[in-house]
């Protein structure tokens, strides 16, 4: 699930770390209306004002690094998509830990709407990730260029769209898992809305909690081994849609079977491919390759290297988000 739009790397995953503070300017008693004369019309009430934050205070500045403009370019990679949202870093710490930095930020909402709050978290030495709750996040003017890099590299799923790789967007989805079913009607609004990108998709089985999950990736692989990406997509098509049958190990046979009849492809061999030690390494290396990249949930997606959970999430807020790359990217005017 997205957490409180997208997670920080790609939007906020910090946010789950909030907590309400008061608002900086002091809250005025309301007096009790007038009475109303007949026919008087009833005033409205006023707009709610955005959240006027308290001046950081200089003695809360005691760490060089990272810097204050650093911290703000990271923001507004991270949360710029939404133009609603106003930051203010109120303080960049030492700690007993050489070269880790406590930083505190005001987090408000321009309408007024929500309650402003304040996130902190933990600057690492190294200058590329921090530490936010439970999780070890990438930072930096520019925190997901490493992991774009790396996706270029290795994300060698089926794909549809575009050969280059300057808008790659790279699904990692777990065909038994319920979430990754309901994406893929937004899967398919991005491949007509982002004619350019690269839509790739890899396999992430989650056998801890779907114990069919690996068996479904390996045919998976093998059916784009043997018929390509066309062959691979009228596949998970098909699975996606006979998921349920993937709940017992029967179940899971012949839905898989009948999803290959559907690809034009031979159930019988690609069930002799799908049981090789071949195609089992294949399908391990990745989920080697999401593990590497911190991938916490399915589906996820990452776009250039930015992580945006989508399961559940509004299609209009994914979009917006992709654009806002696109934007970062140099991709677009």
């Amino acid at each position: 699930m997205i957490r409180l739009s997208v997670r920080f790397a790609s939007a906020v995953a910090l946010a789950a770390l909030s907590i309400s503070v008061h608002e900086a300017a002091a809250q005025q008693n309301v007096p009790p209306a007038p009475a109303q004369t007949p026919g008087e019309a009833v005033p409205s009430a006023p707009a709610p004002a955005a959240p006027a934050f308290p001046k950081p205070d200089p003695k809360n500045f005691t760490a060089t690094l990272p810097t204050e403009d650093t911290i703000n370019a990271f923001l507004q990679t991270s949360w710029g998509y939404d133009d609603t949202r106003m930051w203010q870093v109120q303080a960049i710490l030492k700690t007993p830990v050489e070269g880790i930095s406590k930083v505190v930020v005001l987090v408000g909402d321009k309408s007024g709407k929500q309650k402003a709050s304040a996130i902190q978290f933990f600057a690492l030495p190294d200058g590329k990730h921090i530490i936010a709750g439970e999780e070890i996040l990438p930072f930096g003017e520019h925190p997901y260029a490493d992991a774009r890099a790396i996706l270029q590299q290795k994300a060698d799923g089926p794909y549809r769209g575009s050969a280059l790789k300057d808008l790659e967007i790279v699904e990692f989805a777990d065909f038994q898992c319920p979430h990754c079913k309901d994406a893929q009607a937004n899967m398919d609004k991005l491949a007509v809305d982002f004619p350019k990108a690269r839509i790739v998709f890899q396999n992430y089985p989650l056998e801890r909690i779907h114990p069919n999950a690996k068996l479904a990736a390996e045919y998976a692989y093998c059916v784009a081994k043997a018929g390509g990406s066309d062959a691979f997509f009228q596949f998970a098509g098909a699975v996606f849609d006979g998921q349920d049958g993937l709940a017992s190990a029967d179940g899971a046979t012949l839905t898989l079977n009948s999803a290959v009849t559907k690809a034009g492809l031979d159930p019988t061999k690609i069930s002799a491919c799908a049981a090789t030690s071949q195609t089992s390494a294949a399908v391990e290396a990745q989920v080697k390759l999401a593990q590497d990249l911190d991938i916490q949930q399915t589906p996820t997606l990452v776009v250039n290297g930015r992580q945006i959970p989508i399961g559940g999430a509004p299609y209009d807020t994914i979009k917006q988000v992709i654009e806002y790359q696109e934007k970062l990217d140099g991709l677009t005017k």
